[in-house]
């Protein structure tokens, strides 16, 4: 019977004080030691608890990618507005926000004061996190414990801004951007379309600015009432919008006209704006019914974009109440 063997070595002799016999389990120099403990899921190679982690890992650095206010997003993705003065003046602008993160236990000012209270006004919820958090939700950026999360814009289609016009019984009036990239022209450029009777933007889905944060601020709130349609290719559109029985009226410094002129801006009219400084590109141009140029007095070369489209948008106005 196993553990009655009489073999020599196999029992201990009696009157002995000798302990186990060393074998493989015994306490010699190259015996085998233990594995210890088992690690922790989140340690072992192929548990599902480390798969979770390091999709965790990967979500947070993604996270950490976002781009903030100041930098130009696609328009795709949320924005985190960053600082003091910028969240507040995002917030009196009305821009649509879904939540404002405050850093615990941050000095609070007039500033941090208003921010908190203009939340609250408008239900946006209002997150206090630990700054380490703060700091990994904005990517380490500068932030001075203020960060204010932005929904992507939702953007209207061109064929939108001819129903809003047949809606309205006037003649329809759209602006159109070529290649516009500066988020802050094209807010003032939305805001002179809701002050003089406009019906909506146009924008390229392509190098071109978007509906920012910026571009929300600049707008005062006017982006709110005026919609911008982004489409997917500019002269398709526009020539779409001549079938439509618009005219096309591109700004321009060398113009065909002089906008004195316009005789156009009685009827229905998209105006189309060029880039900061390469102005019409030669595919949107050829598309245009007509050039227009301002007249400048003085040493000035050119208008700003938005000042320029601000220009030509007073002066159909003007023209319209006339009759």
């Amino acid at each position: 019977m196993a553990g009655n063997s009489k073999r020599r070595g196999a029992i201990r002799k009696e009157g002995t004080k000798k302990g186990m016999v060393v074998g493989s389990g015994g306490q010699s120099r190259r015996a085998l030691r233990g594995k210890g403990p088992t690690p922790p899921g989140e340690m072992r190679p192929g548990h599902p608890k480390q798969k979770a982690a390091n999709r965790r890992a990967a979500q947070q650095d993604q996270q950490r990618r976002r781009p903030v206010a100041g930098r130009r997003g696609d328009g795709e993705g949320p924005e985190t507005v960053l600082g003091r003065n910028p969240v507040v003046e995002c917030l009196r602008a009305g821009v649509p926000a879904t939540a404002l993160h405050v850093a615990t236990g941050m000095s609070a000012d007039e500033r941090v004061a208003e921010a908190v209270a203009l939340a609250a006004e408008s239900g946006i919820s209002i997150l206090e996190v630990p700054r380490n958090d703060l700091d990994r939700i904005t990517g380490g950026a500068l932030h001075q414990g203020l960060a204010l999360q932005v929904p992507p814009y939702e953007y209207a289609h061109p064929d939108d801004l001819l129903e809003a016009a047949a809606d309205s019984g006037r003649p329809a009036l759209a602006v159109a951007l070529d290649g516009v990239t500066d988020p802050r022209n094209l807010g003032a450029i939305v805001r002179s379309v809701g002050a003089f009777g406009g019906h909506g933007v146009v924008v390229p889905q392509r190098r071109a600015a978007g509906m920012t944060a910026v571009a929300w601020r600049t707008s005062a709130g006017t982006a709110a009432r005026v919609p911008v349609a982004r489409a997917t290719n500019l002269t398709r559109t526009l020539r779409e919008y001549a079938s439509a029985g618009l005219m096309v009226a591109g700004l321009a410094a060398d113009g065909d006209v002089s906008l004195d002129e316009l005789d156009l801006a009685t009827g229905p009219l998209v105006v189309v704006t060029g880039s900061e400084g390469k102005g019409l590109s030669r595919l949107v141009r050829e598309t245009c019914d007509v050039t227009v140029s301002i007249p400048l007095a003085g040493d000035v070369e050119s208008l700003n974009a938005s000042v320029a489209t601000g220009v030509v948008l007073a002066e159909v106005a003007r023209r319209r109440r006339l009759g």
